[in-house]
């Protein structure tokens, strides 16, 4: 059992390392990536619309449109976006 603890634990090591690397090289690349998935990021603009009256919603909304000023301005997007969700965003 403490055997496959390990595995388990290397294994999403690994992984979490392959990412970072990933989002680094972009980073160099492009000088930015997104900060949000397409479901984070459609969940945020969700949360902004149902909370009109929060006092957090501003901060919510300059980072929505951070988000999306991000995308439209990078070559390759480190989530799984696809041209038109990007082209479909618009600011808030």
């Amino acid at each position: 059992m403490i055997i496959s603890l390990w595995v388990v634990t290397i294994v999403a090591l690994k992984k979490t390392l392959s990412e970072e690397d990933k989002k680094a090289e972009l980073i160099t690349k492009q000088g930015a990536i997104e900060s949000y998935s397409p479901r984070a990021l459609s969940e945020l603009r969700e949360w902004i619309e149902n909370h009109p009256n929060d006092p957090y919603r501003e901060i919510a909304v300059h980072r929505y449109n951070e988000c999306v000023e991000t995308l439209k301005e990078i070559d390759e997007p480190f989530y799984d976006w696809n041209d038109s969700q990007i082209s479909d965003l618009e600011k808030l």
